[in-house]
């Protein structure tokens, strides 16, 4: 099948096509330029809401229940879910969630694991390409699941509309834990598991956070609610849904939407001229004269800084070839 009968087959809701073209986004960056120039233009139409947090606070189990609920109201659900690397494959170590199997039948949801391979900020360096070919092939309700590990999972920011932070009773310092930077990048906090001992604390505490932000948060006319959740009971999940909307309201009423997708826009922009550079830089470097350069470097005959100069002038003719 040609690059073109496939993009073809994904636009038109193929799960084995759009699986296809994920596949070709993580692992080839060619063809992954030219898989999104060509999509792109059926892109924009969906929502994307990320689901973020410490490792074990049941994000997957929460997000299970969550896909039902918008199942009901007719949504049509992708999910991009962020696992760690296996050492031995380079694959996505948990494969597709367990809990989320259920509505691997389902028509209406197509459910894809993606590794980390090492990316750092909780996310496979190609979430972003992958949510827009779900985008592109009709899904409305994009969730993306990072990969739970904590405090450095604020690159959600760049993927997501609706940022929803799940923390649990028992982390010990329970703000502490999950630590300011993921606090100012959520939209909705979820206390999961809300049935153990010392929700209550974790509750006073997020509060007393927020507070510390009320200026902010009166500035952009929405403060983040707090919404206890047991998702195994569903205690909780249909209010953190209603707050998911609300906040979907609020973002397209305030015109904050467009103002975090071209903030997005701009960072992916950022990201792609580094990597572009980066990749050069690297293929320069493995060539005789680079490595003559930097044995000068070693020998303190040229400094750094001049050796970086050197090689960014050589790269002007061929930087976007």
């Amino acid at each position: 099948m040609t690059l073109e009968s496939l993009i073809q087959s994904a636009l038109s809701g193929d799960k084995k096509a759009i699986a296809r073209l994920i596949t070709l986004v993580e692992n080839d960056e060619e063809k992954a330029r030219e898989i999104i120039r060509r999509i792109y233009p059926h892109t924009g139409k969906a929502y994307v809401v990320g689901i973020t947090g410490p490792p074990g606070s049941g994000k997957s189990t929460l997000l299970d229940k969550l896909i039902k609920l918008a199942r009901d109201e007719g949504h049509k659900v992708g999910v991009i879910a962020i696992d760690p690397t296996s050492p031995f494959t380079g694959g996505a170590l948990l494969g597709d969630r367990l809990r989320m199997q259920r509505h691997s039948t389902d028509p209406g949801v197509f459910i894809r694991s993606m590794a980390t391979r090492g990316s750092l900020g909780g996310l496979a360096k190609a979430t972003n390409d992958a949510v827009k070919v779900l985008d592109a092939s009709g899904y409305d309700l994009i969730f993306v699941e990072t990969v739970g590990v904590g405090q450095i999972e604020v690159d959600i920011v760049k993927t997501a509309d609706t940022v929803v932070l799940v923390t649990v009773p028992g982390l010990g310092d329970e703000v502490q834990a999950i630590k300011a930077g993921l606090m100012e990048v959520a939209d909705i906090f979820a206390i999961n598991k809300a049935d153990r001992e010392g929700t209550e604390m974790v509750y006073l505490e997020l509060k007393m956070a927020l507070e510390f932000e009320r200026d902010k948060w009166r500035q952009i006319g929405w403060e983040p609610p707090i919404v206890e959740t047991t998702a195994f009971t569903l205690k909780g999940v249909r209010p953190l849904w209603e707050a998911i909307k609300r906040h979907r309201k609020h973002m397209e009423e305030s015109g904050r939407l467009r103002e975090r997708r071209a903030f997005r826009a701009r960072e992916e922009v950022k990201t792609i001229i580094a990597s572009t550079i980066a990749r050069k830089v690297e293929e320069r470097l493995a060539k005789g004269e680079a490595k003559d350069l930097i044995e000068e470097v070693v020998e303190r005959k040229l400094d750094p800084y001049s050796a970086s100069q050197i090689v960014m002038e050589t790269l002007k003719e061929d930087l976007w070839r």
